[in-house]
């Protein structure tokens, strides 16, 4: 990104962030947000939140070196809610269906994600460079954000988590929990480099956000 933090980029006049969380603001369903930032972009958060009006943020917080540890961060200070739902700040293209989505299907087994199925062909390949394994992608969904989950249950699982875990559902799955997916969207996509900025910025121009 050019040396700029992504979170902030501009996107169509606004922050990058910004659209995530308010997506999750305008939404019926969510109470309380947490927005976990680094600490270089505290002071800068806390301005956001307050020119934007954040009315339901509870507390803007400092992150962990990895994610998992900025999401036990985030988790410390929700308090007397029944579900959990975790999202990335570098996906501003969530939709108020996908969150409603989420919490539907989390109902039963308490646990649910936001997964597309796998277009591309998938090779396993070893350190040296050649293929192990062609795996069939039939079975293959690439995950997303949001992931909704019971609170007791990603509670308990970031209390005993260990190891590396690059999604929460990881961290649940571990303790034998079962962990629903459900559809996400290819347009929920997550903004790593320019290029990603400018696809963002024409699907919300597509949809008649900007």
């Amino acid at each position: 990104m050019g040396g700029v933090d992504k979170i902030f980029a501009d996107l169509g006049g606004a922050p990058l962030l910004s659209y995530a969380v308010e997506a999750f603001q305008a939404h019926p369903s969510i109470d309380q947000l947490v927005v976990v930032v680094s600490e270089e972009n505290l002071e800068r958060g806390r301005r956001l939140a307050q020119e934007r009006g954040w009315s339901k943020m509870r507390e803007l917080c400092r992150g962990g070196p990895r994610r998992q540890d900025s999401v036990a961060e985030g988790l410390k200070r929700l308090e007397d809610c029944q579900w959990v739902v975790i999202h990335d700040g570098a996906r501003p293209l969530v939709s108020p269906e996908l969150i409603s989505r989420g919490l539907e299907e989390a109902r039963d087994s308490g646990a649910a994600i936001a997964t597309v199925p796998v277009s591309d062909t998938i090779k396993v390949v070893g350190e040296d460079g050649f293929v192990l394994d062609t795996p069939d992608r039939k079975g293959l969904w690439a995950v997303q954000t949001p992931q909704v989950f019971r609170s007791d249950i990603i509670k308990e699982a970031y209390f005993r988590a260990y190891g590396e875990a690059t999604d929460d559902a990881m961290l649940v799955e571990r303790l034998g929990y079962r962990v629903k997916v459900y559809m996400g969207s290819y347009d929920n996509i997550k903004v790593t480099t320019r290029r990603d900025l400018a696809l963002a910025e024409a699907i919300l121009k597509e949809r008649g956000k900007l």
